[in-house]
């Protein structure tokens, strides 16, 4: 039986925060009334811009240290921590249950991080599912917790995940970390000096791993394949319906965090 055909979408300039995370909701939307493929999207940051999840509070930000580094700030449809995007690149996985994955939070990423590790593994990185589940009450940020859809390179963090579910449809966000700037990361999410410190000794990027960072061709090229080998599918190169991008547009604006004074 030959194997199903997804959409693949990589964006060839990088996009707005907002922009990112309404089409990511769009494309979810719009995969729900099964009028789209499952679609990986593979994108990247017009400027540096923090994601709080859906149900974060926006007051986990330092607004004075987002206003100093130019950091924007929009709101995640899928929920966790907050998450500093800045020299990454990010995907978004959007499928449903009919296209085999499987139902629950913990089950589909599982299927999922499959195709994480072997991505990760073309790129000379040993990465693995993290083995427990650890949180960090003084933090918003992301890269000071642990979970079930996390990856880890040894004992540190490597990367991430986040979804959220919609008749029946998954959208995943997740990203390759290629290089981190742990003052500004620590200074967007308020962090003290011991936190600051747990988030350089407890996290890995690529350079981190492989010393000289793969082209961001490279990094697309691992990504595809990861996700071709890992769930058995192949892909089409699309892009984003006249639907999806107005329906994008439609509540764009609704994404954007207004600043807490």
């Amino acid at each position: 039986m030959p194997a199903a055909t997804w959409r693949l979408i990589v964006e060839t300039e990088p996009g707005d925060g907002a922009w990112n995370m309404a089409l990511d909701r769009a494309i979810q939307i719009v995969r729900s009334r099964n009028r789209v493929p499952p679609t990986l999207r593979i994108y990247r940051w017009r400027r540096s811009t923090v994601t709080i999840g859906r149900f974060q509070d926006a007051e986990c930000l330092d607004w004075g240290a987002c206003r100093r580094f130019g950091v924007e700030a929009v709101r995640r449809f899928t929920g966790g921590r907050g998450v500093l995007h800045d020299d990454e690149i990010t995907y978004s996985l959007i499928a449903s249950l009919a296209d085999g994955v499987p139902r629950g939070v913990a089950a589909s990423y599982r299927h999922f991080c499959v195709a994480l590790v072997e991505a990760y593994r073309r790129m000379g990185v040993d990465a693995a599912l993290a083995e427990c589940s650890r949180a960090s009450a003084r933090s918003a940020a992301c890269y000071l917790s642990r979970s079930e859809a996390d990856l880890s390179v040894g004992a540190l963090k490597l990367s991430g995940s986040a979804q959220t579910w919609l008749n029946g449809t998954v959208l995943q966000h997740g990203s390759f970390t290629l290089t981190r700037d742990i003052p500004r990361e620590a200074a967007v999410f308020g962090l003290d000096s011991r936190a600051q410190e747990e988030l350089a000794q407890t996290t890995a990027t690529l350079q981190d791993c492989v010393g000289e960072i793969p082209s961001e061709a490279e990094i697309c090229d691992a990504i595809v394949a990861g996700f071709r080998e890992g769930l058995g599918v192949e892909f089409a190169a699309g892009a984003s319906t006249a639907e999806e991008v107005t329906l994008a547009e439609s509540f764009v604006d609704t994404v954007v965090v207004p600043e807490c004074r």
